[in-house]
Parts: C-alpha cells; structure tokens; sequence
C-alpha cells in the first residue's frame, strides 16, 4: 500500500540517514577493538561474511516492511502478523533505553568538543583549573552531575529541533551535511593518527590475527564461538537492526527504490566507516600509550574511556596541534552520535503520529517530538547524575553482583535494549517472514512484482535457517556478556545457550505451525 506520509526528498537522501542511522558511538569505540582482540583480519573476514547473509538480509526485511505498509514499527508488525504482532513494541523499548544514555554520552561530547575549542581559542588550561588530561577531566566532569545534565539537556534539545523539522527538511538534510563532514574529518585524523611514532603496533593490533595475544595486549585470545558471537553482536547493532530505525525509514520511501541496492550500500559503507574509525583511534591510542610508559594491556582501547581518556591523553600529548585534532575528532563522534540519536526519536516519534493518523487525524509533529525528547531527558537524568557508577546511584539488582548491572545505569538501560530487546526481535523477525508471512510476502514488495532468481534463493536460505540460528547465538552472547562474570561463567553460559536455544525452538513452533490469518497486503 503506498503511505500518504512524509517521505524522502531523494535516494541519496535516505542512504545518507540510513547510513548515519547505522554509524554510531559503537563503530568507534567498538568495532576496532573487538576486531583486535578477537583475531584481526580474521574477525573482519567474520564479520563480512555475517553481515552478508545476515545483517543485510535483515536489513532487506525491515525495509520491505516499512516501505509495504508505510507505517512505523509498532503499526508495521501489527499490520502484517497475527502471531508477532507484539514484535513491534521491542523496537519502541530498545531505541527509548538507548537515548537514555546515547544522550548523556552526545552530552560527554559537546564538552570535550568546548573544552578543545576553548583550549585551542584563548589558550584556557581547562573548565577545571587543570591542563586537559584525559583521567583528570574525564572524573572530574562524571563527579559533576549538574554540569553532566546541562550538556545532555543540549545535545538532546539539538536532536529535537533537527526531528521537528521532519524526515526531509530535518533528517535528511542534516545527514546530508553532517556524513560528508564526518567522513572528511576522519580522512584528516587518520592521516595524523597513522603518522604518530608507534602507530604501527595499533595497527597489527588491529589487523594481524594473535597480535593482540603476543604483544600483550589481552591475556588469552577468546574461542571460535566466542568469535562468532562477538562478530554477529558488533555487526547487528552497527547496523541498526531490530531498533525500528530501518522500518520507519523505509516506511517514508518511495517504491521505486531498490532495496537490495540500498541496503548493499548501507552495509559497505558502515563497514568502511567503521574501519576508518579504527584507524583513526586505535593507532593513536596505541602510539600514545606506549610512549607513557604504559602496559599495552593498560591502554584502554574500547568503550568510553577510549573517547574520553585514552585519546583525550593523545591530543594534549600533540603540542600545539592537539586542540585542533580535539575539536575534529569530538565534531565528528558528535556528528556520528547526533545521525543516530535522531534515528532513534524518530521511530518513537513516528508511533505518536501514526496512532493520530489512524484516528484521522494530523499529528502534531512538533508537538509529539517535544514531549517525546523530554520523556527522553528525564530518563537521560538517571545517567548523567549516576555518571558511570561514580556518583554511588543504586543500580537495580546491584546487591546480587550480576556482571554488568553492579556497575552504573548506562549498563542497566544497555542490557535491556541492546543485550535483550534488539537481538531477541531480529531473531523473532526471521521467524515471522520465513515461518508466517512466507519469505514471498517480502521478496513481492522488494522485486514490485518482478522475479529476481539468485536473489530469492539467497534470501529465502538466509531468512528462514541462517539469521534466526545466528540472532539466536548473539542472543546468547549478550546475555552471557551481561549476567555472567569470569567465576560464574561457566555455569552461566551454558543456561543462557539454553535459554536462547529454548526460545528459538519454542518461536520456531509457533511461526511455523497454527492457523495463518490473512495478512495485510
């Protein structure tokens, strides 16, 4: 059915928001690091191989679906599926828990941002009296809570005036300026990060397969299936899956789109940023470290500390240059985390307007994103006053010692969002389409009608038996990530198999067996 909602101004439009949706915090501090601890060049050939058959036909999936019934993600999976109709709603909770602390991490950015302009402008020795010193300044702005929120409060209030400006005079106009600008601005730190003296070691951490191992950066190179699952988590939440982003936006495109083809560039051009994103850092980080005197296992290579210390210690190690680098390189992160952010509101946003609609009515956009990015700020407040567990916040279950929840409430929010919400969805999502809807009810709105042979027979084999198994092993690795510390491992892997095997099994029953209801053509 064609939609009579907003739609893009042009293809190179949605690519660009596709791809800005899909490039994130996690290709920056994650993906490069996960690569070089889990085998090199032989995580990336994993990884590849993952996003072919699984992320890009998921991809293809969500797309069909938004674009068939031109409706956002709640409404989409309710217009189609008797037996998943409640799919949709996963897709609501995962992208509101990841603004709650996707904000208060742009907030981190604005600042470091003000901190390396006001650095570079007047020559200012830092907001805290002190040089900008990575550790220093990283304790000392988690320690100030208010100082945490006011900053939230503004990248929040940026991202909401870019989605009230709606899907073609908002986001894609954004993305248009801001991805060009985000790649440009990697060039030149690459270029200045692969120059620095030692920079070599990051990259054969990087790239040479035991590397990591032998120079000591970890202690023990993980297993095959560890690999696996740690490829299949990385490459699923790089791409924007199961957090209703894709469905929104394919709902706003135009049927005359090819949705193979997009979804092929979405795929290589996320890959090649996040690539890029590791040569801009890890090199750095790696060169920087060395030359303090650190361990190259004491050089912290992944999540926020990466951003905020690790790399932070590299530009003020730069001399005069370093402010400038610093305000290239927390622009770009920002950029990166303002095309996704927007992606993610835009999806709650869309629910709003499309239960208006349904009532015959003309949603208030404006209005519904306001109220949206203030429910946002308010769970947001959780995050930036508990700063990272520095601030002693009491975290739920804390007092049972589960691995991730002890620490602070960004892991709290991740767990259920990315750990729980998002693979468990992408894995219900394969058994829908293969089992319920048939792998036809898609492949008719990606062909209009046509006959794509090759295309098919790959689609049909990868939807139906390779996605929901993969989805249903990073479903396990989340949770073992999540629940599980290095003594209780061994005892909590296996049941999380066990839950996640179950849950494949038992789904796989119901797609597939029962009455088929009529669907919504």
């Amino acid at each position: 059915m064609e939609n009579e909602r907003s739609s893009w101004g042009s293809n190179v439009g949605f690519l660009l928001a596709a791809i800005g949706s899909a490039v994130g915090l996690g290709n920056i501090w994650g993906f490069p690091y996960k690569m070089g601890k889990s085998g090199g060049f032989t995580f990336l050939i994993i990884y590849i191989l993952l996003a072919v058959f699984v992320g890009m036909v998921i991809m293809v999936s969500e797309l069909a679906l938004g674009r068939k019934t031109g409706k956002g993600v709640v409404g989409a999976y309710q217009a189609v599926s008797r037996k998943f109709k409640w799919i949709g709603w996963l897709g609501i909770i995962a992208p509101f828990l990841i603004m709650s602390f996707y904000s208060v991490l742009g907030g981190y950015c604005i600042q470091y941002m003000s901190l390396n302009l006001a650095e570079l402008s007047f020559g200012l020795s830092g907001i805290f009296g002190n040089a900008i010193t990575g550790g220093a300044t990283f304790g000392a702005m988690l320690t100030n809570p208010f100082g945490c929120f006011v900053f939230t409060l503004l990248f929040m209030v940026i991202c909401m005036l870019i989605v009230q400006g709606g899907v073609d005079s908002g986001i894609e106009k954004f993305n248009k300026v801001g991805m060009p600008a985000l790649f440009v601005m990697l060039v030149i730190v690459i270029i200045r990060a692969v120059t620095l003296p030692g920079a070599v070691e990051g990259l054969k951490f990087m790239f040479v397969p035991g590397y990591a191992v032998k120079a000591g950066f970890i202690e023990e190179a993980p297993g095959i299936i560890s690999v696996l699952a740690t490829a299949g988590g990385q490459m699923f939440f790089s791409l924007s899956l199961a957090m209703g982003a894709m469905v929104t936006y394919g709902s706003y495109l135009s049927k005359k789109e090819n949705l193979v083809k997009n979804s092929a560039v979405i795929v290589v051009s996320d890959t090649i940023v996040a690539l890029m994103a590791g040569l801009a850092v890890i090199p750095a980080a790696v060169a920087n470290g060395l030359a303090s005197g650190l361990q190259p296992s004491e050089i912290a290579l992944g999540g926020p500390k990466l951003l905020f210390v690790t790399l932070q210690d590299v530009f003020s190690n730069m001399g005069a240059a370093g402010p400038l680098f610093g305000v290239i390189f927390y622009l770009l992160v920002l950029l990166a985390a303002i095309s996704s952010a927007i992606s993610l509101m835009e999806v709650v946003a869309a629910y709003f307007l499309d239960k208006a609609a349904e009532k015959g009515k003309v949603g208030n956009r404006k209005k519904v994103v306001l109220w949206v990015s203030v429910a946002i700020t308010l769970e947001a407040l959780l995050v930036a006053v508990d700063g990272l567990g520095s601030n002693g916040i009491w975290v739920p279950f804390q007092k049972y010692g589960i691995a991730m929840w002890n620490d602070c409430w960004l892991d709290f929010m991740d767990c259920w969002s990315e750990g729980i919400a998002m693979p468990l969805g992408a894995m219900l999502m394969g058994l829908m389409v293969g089992g319920e809807l048939k792998p036809k009810f898609i492949l008719d709105e990606v062909h209009n009608g046509e006959k794509s042979g090759f295309f098919d027979t790959f689609y049909k084999i990868c939807i139906t038996v390779v996605a929901p198994v993969v989805m249903a092993f990073v479903l396990a690795g989340q949770m073992i990530d999540f629940f599980a510390t290095a003594d209780t491992k061994a005892v909590v892997a296996p049941v999380c198999y066990g839950v996640s095997a179950a849950l494949l099994v038992i789904f796989a029953i119901v797609a597939y067996t029962g009455k088929k209801d009529k669907v919504q053509q």
